[in-house]
C-alpha cells in the first residue's frame, strides 16, 4: 500500500510538473535588424531601432518573457564588477543567473518601396520626396525564428505592410521611434515600419504560443498564400 501511495505521490508530481513547463511563457530573444535593401531612412541606428520597436511590441503583450540582450555587455560588467569584491555582498548581483534564450529572432528588411502621387505628381528617390500631395510605402521583412538548443530554423515567415500618407491609425504604439527612424515617424514609411513590427509581434504570439493548430495560424496561412500567389504573377515564369 506504501509503494502505491508513493507511486502516486510521484505521478502526480510529475503531471504538475509537466504542466509548469507547458504554461511556462517562451523565452525569446531579438537580434538587431539587418537591411539588404536601399531604403532611403535605413542609417547608422536603425537596425537597433527597430529592435527596441519589436521588443516593446512583445514585452506589452506578456505572452513571451522578453529577454535583454542589446545591453547584456553591461549586465555582464555589473556581475564581474560584483564578483570583484568592490561592490557590498548585500547588494551584489551573483554570477550563473542569467536566464537562457529559447529562441532567438532574426529579422531582415528585404523589401522597400515608397512612392509619391495625387495632384502635382511627384517622385521618391532615396527616401526624399520631391512634389506630390499623397504618398504611400511598402515594407517586407523576412523572419526566421532560431531554436537555441539545436540551433534549426523553428519558424520561417516574411511579413509585409504597407501605408498611404493619409494613413494607417493606430492605438497605443508600446515602442516609439527614434534615432535614424524619427523623422520618418508620419509618413507613409514610418507607418508602414510601425505596421510591420506589429503584425510581426502578432505572428510570434500567434506561432510561438498558440500552436499551429490554433485559428490564427489559419489567417496567417492565408495571408502567406494570397502573398506566394502575388509575386508569382509579378514574373514570368518559364
Amino acid at each position: 500500500m506504501k509503494k502505491v501511495i508513493i507511486a502516486l505521490v510521484f505521478a502526480l508530481a510529475f503531471v504538475v510538473f509537466s504542466q509548469a513547463i507547458a504554461k511556462e511563457k517562451p523565452r525569446i530573444g531579438i537580434l538587431r535588424f539587418t537591411n539588404t535593401t536601399n531604403a532611403g531612412w535605413w542609417g547608422r541606428t536603425a537596425g537597433r531601432d527597430l529592435q527596441d520597436m519589436l521588443i516593446a511590441e512583445l514585452a506589452s503583450m506578456k505572452a513571451f518573457r522578453v529577454l535583454e540582450r542589446k545591453e547584456l555587455s553591461a549586465v555582464l560588467g555589473e556581475q564581474d564588477l560584483g564578483a570583484s569584491g568592490r561592490i557590498s555582498k548585500s547588494t551584489s548581483t551573483k554570477i550563473g543567473n542569467i536566464t537562457g534564450a529559447k529562441y532567438l529572432v532574426a529579422a531582415t528588411v528585404s523589401a522597400f518601396e515608397e512612392s509619391t502621387g495625387g495632384e502635382g505628381g511627384g517622385f521618391s528617390f532615396q527616401g526624399i520626396r520631391i512634389g506630390g500631395k499623397r504618398g504611400k510605402a511598402y515594407i517586407a521583412v523576412d523572419l526566421k525564428v532560431i531554436d537555441v538548443e539545436t540551433g534549426e530554423i523553428a519558424d520561417a515567415r516574411t511579413v509585409e505592410a504597407s501605408s498611404k500618407s493619409s494613413g494607417l491609425r493606430f492605438g497605443l504604439s508600446r515602442g516609439g521611434f527614434s534615432g535614424d527612424l524619427d523623422r520618418h515617424k508620419k509618413t507613409p514609411a514610418g507607418k508602414a515600419i510601425r505596421a510591420c513590427v506589429m503584425e510581426i509581434s502578432e505572428y510570434l504570439e500567434c506561432s510561438l504560443t498558440k500552436g499551429k493548430n490554433d485559428s490564427c495560424m489559419a489567417e496567417y496561412e492565408a495571408k502567406e498564400s494570397k502573398r506566394r500567389g502575388t509575386t508569382k504573377k509579378s514574373i514570368d515564369l518559364e
